[in-house]
């Protein structure tokens, strides 16, 4: 019996297609991880560690007189003369200004006179006692005589009495319509000019005597308490600032300001040079020590969810994580950071916009 044999099977042209497609497909499958996977971004990193927490407060104010006293009539009336204008110097006992003084003058006069008069009573009251007094001894007179010239005469000397008072009285309001300085000193203000009508006691000028100077600021309410501490605060004029000089804390208002919301603040100037003078625009500058802190600079800062926070390594350093830090304050450029980091964290300085949770980077250390 002879065997039939089978020829060979041949593979069809399809099949081998399909295979080579389904080998392609799984090759890319294992490899596309691979071939998608980002290149690691560079960023510049710094490693954070605490250091002096400083910062300085700088405000702007105005130099005054320590010592300053506002002048004003005792009395109301219509301003015949100023005789001053800010910045003049004044002496002791100065005329600086006048009121119209009409009638205080001829009330003056009157009181002069109405004493001369008096006076003239009681000379010829006084020789008319006397003679009585003489003759009432010698027997000429009699003792009713006499008492009734001694009446006359002491009636005369309270008549003197009584017209002296009225014209030291006549003498002081007519006094009183001039203003004179109580010591010597500086005009530092004029506050009314001549033809102005003024009341009993309203401020017509403003003097400072003695030499003391007073650097007077509006601080904020909320300023820190370990500012006002500070023993010794730098000063400088705003115009000259080659100008330095120092000061010391000397009064703090215990009332805020409504309408500014602010605190007044002097400063007793110390050493001050001659070229300081009253109305100067001055700088203050008072330095706040704090604890140690970490700073970083305000490129570092990002949004992580609803505060700020900061993109840090992780610890093998090729990918980041997202810290949320709290700011104790800002500070040119920098951020000062109050909770958040630990000394030796890696934080991310530049290119924040481009990061996300477990992004793969290349770190390019920076100094703090």
């Amino acid at each position: 019996m002879m065997t039939r044999l089978q020829p060979a099977r041949r593979n069809r042209p399809g099949r081998i297609s399909a295979w080579r497609r389904g080998a392609a497909v799984l090759f890319v499958l294992l490899t596309a991880p691979a071939l998608w996977a980002e290149p690691p971004l560079p960023v510049p990193v710094m490693t954070v560690q605490p250091v002096e927490n400083r910062s300085v407060l700088s405000l702007t104010g105005e130099i005054v007189a320590r010592d300053e006293t506002r002048l004003s009539f005792p009395m109301g009336g219509r301003i015949l003369d100023v005789a001053v204008r800010e910045g003049d110097r004044v002496e002791a006992g100065q005329e600086l200004a006048r009121l119209e003084s009409v009638q205080q003058e001829q009330a003056l006069r009157e009181a002069e006179a109405a004493l001369e008069a008096a006076q003239a009573d009681l000379q010829q009251a006084r020789e008319e006692f006397f003679r009585q007094d003489q003759s009432l001894r010698r027997g000429a007179t009699t003792r009713i005589r006499r008492d009734e010239a001694e009446r006359r005469y002491r009636i005369a000397e309270a008549g003197v009495d009584r017209a002296r008072a009225n014209l030291n009285r006549a003498q002081k309001t007519y006094d009183d319509t001039f203003l004179r300085a109580p010591a010597a000193g500086v005009v530092t203000d004029r506050l009314a000019d001549p033809g102005e009508v003024v009341a009993a006691a309203h401020p017509v000028l403003v003097l400072a005597s003695g030499e003391g100077l007073d650097a007077v600021f509006d601080a904020p309410e909320v300023l820190p308490a370990a500012a006002l501490s500070n023993p010794v605060i730098r000063l400088e004029l705003i115009d000259r600032p080659e100008v330095a000089f120092t000061g010391r804390v000397r009064e703090i208002s215990p009332l805020v300001d409504p309408r500014k919301g602010t605190v007044q603040v002097k400063i007793g100037v110390r050493d001050a040079p001659a070229i300081v003078r009253f109305g100067d625009a001055v700088r203050g500058m008072i330095e706040i020590r704090g604890p140690a802190r970490i700073t970083v600079p305000a490129s570092a800062l990002a949004a992580i969810g609803h505060g700020p926070g900061v993109w840090v390594l992780d610890g093998n350093g090729s990918s980041v994580r997202a810290v949320p830090v709290r700011i104790e304050r800002f500070s040119d450029g920098d951020v000062v950071i109050a909770e958040g980091l630990v000394p030796g964290d890696r934080v991310v300085t530049g290119g924040t916009q481009l990061l996300y949770p477990g992004r793969v980077v290349r770190a390019r250390e920076e100094s703090q």
